[in-house]
């Protein structure tokens, strides 16, 4: 019962604290976790099967899996050695910090699935929008990002090297820049 308890409290701290979450970009604010690293901030699965866990232990029920390495999630709280995240259709819940990679990847234009065809993502040669065009990508394809210049975003998908727009992708803060 002891053992009951503690865990409802912790559970009830941690909603309180999740609610009072501040989603600015993580370029913007000062705000550190647990690990000195700044809160919230884009990072990757690692392996290709991740349980999302409804609280920050083993002890927690698994909520969803995860069946694929490299998917794009944003850490927004540390407990420990747990990252609370959020994918990019909002789905929240928890993981060890062991299944995550700081290598940056993407989704382009998540909120453009299902919103019939025709609709794609152009990948250009130069950071441009007048730029040719050497990719076009459907909604919800996987990219890895090398690169953000607060606009553009150097990616690679499936061997096709390019620039995509920083507004047409999940996995990079508007204004963000990093290499």
């Amino acid at each position: 019962m002891r053992q009951f308890l503690s865990r409802l409290a912790f559970a009830a701290a941690a909603l309180l604290s999740v609610m009072a979450i501040d989603t600015t970009p993580a370029f913007a604010q000062a705000a550190k976790g647990a690990s000195g690293l700044p809160l919230p901030r884009f990072v990757s699965l690692k392996s290709k099967s991740v349980n999302l866990r409804v609280g920050p232990s083993v002890d927690y029920a698994v909520a969803w899996r995860y069946m694929k390495a490299g998917v794009p999630v944003e850490i927004i709280q540390e407990y420990d050695n747990w990252r609370r995240i959020r994918d990019a259709d909002g789905t929240e819940g928890w993981v060890n910090q062991a299944l995550l990679s700081g290598d940056r990847t993407a989704v382009t234009a998540p909120w453009m699935r299902g919103k019939g065809e025709g609709v794609f993502v152009n990948m250009r040669r130069d950071p441009q929008s007048n730029s040719a065009i050497v990719a076009r990508m459907e909604p919800g394809v996987v990219v890895h990002v090398g690169e953000c210049n607060g606009d553009w975003c150097r990616a690679e998908a499936q061997g096709v090297d390019g620039w995509i727009s920083q507004g047409e992708i999940w996995g990079a803060y508007p204004g963000e820049a990093f290499k």
